[in-house]
């Protein structure tokens, strides 16, 4: 009997283990592509939370924001030259390959996670370039992911930024994405990582879309629906233009 009364006043005076929850949100849920788009700039906004109500946070908290762009198959491939003839020798394809790619971090990745942490959700994008790699030689998938990651970053499509995220306070947070004016258009995924002494303690996931409007989207989607009319459609337009570039020289 002692024993079970004391077993309830433990229970009674121990207090909540703190647990931590996400909430966040994008300054924009839609980006519309105009004739004068240029880029844009989206802000993702959040704060941590106790999970249960009356519980004291005890940080400090770092957090990872992953804002991954519309998925591609991309083909990667060598070229040798041999006597003086340049031809494609080998190549790797990787599926569902994101067309964007930028981690933003309150901090330097390796301090904040730790390097298992930083591998199981690819917060490098050479290795989110591996994971989507089909062929099974991991050499060749480095080699020819790190290629493909150069080239990305310098188009500015693939960026990490460990100074990406600015805390307002001790649990709210701020981070802004940049997307280029020839950003891909489909569906983007920001998906933010709370971590606590390297321990991932909460995230949650947000989504966003770029799409083209206006004549740029009845162009596009005519394109793809109805390739022979609009095909008919801009050679009737280039003699139309020819002619009349021509009416206009003569006289």
């Amino acid at each position: 009997m002692r024993r079970i009364v004391l077993a309830l006043l433990l229970v009674l005076t121990a207090s909540p283990a703190a647990a931590e929850k996400l909430a966040s949100t994008v300054s924009s849920s839609t980006v519309q592509i105009t004739s004068s788009f240029d880029g844009a700039v989206l802000s993702l906004f959040g704060t941590i939370e106790p999970d249960t109500p009356g519980v004291a946070l005890t940080g400090p908290y770092n957090v990872i924001v992953v804002i991954t762009g519309p998925l591609q198959d991309r083909v990667t491939r060598l070229k040798t030259n041999s006597f003086g003839i340049w031809s494609n020798t080998d190549q790797v394809t990787f599926r569902q390959f994101p067309s964007f790619y930028n981690v933003l971090a309150s901090g330097k990745l390796d301090l904040i996670a730790a390097p298992e942490a930083i591998s199981a959700n690819n917060l490098l994008p050479i290795e989110q370039a591996q994971a989507t790699a089909t062929i099974g030689e991991s050499a060749k998938a480095t080699q020819f992911g790190t290629e493909l990651v150069r080239l990305m970053t310098e188009e500015g499509h693939f960026a990490v930024k460990e100074d990406g995220v600015r805390f307002l306070s001790a649990t709210a947070y701020v981070a802004q994405v940049t997307l280029q004016s020839d950003v891909a258009n489909g569906p983007f995924l920001a998906h933010t990582l709370v971590f606590k002494d390297k321990q991932l303690v909460a995230e949650r996931s947000e989504g966003f879309t770029v799409r083209k409007t206006g004549i740029e989207n009845f162009v596009f989607v005519a394109s793809r629906q109805q390739p022979l009319l609009y095909g008919i459609v801009c050679v009737m337009l280039a003699l139309g233009t020819g002619w009349l570039a021509g009416v206009a020289f003569k006289r």
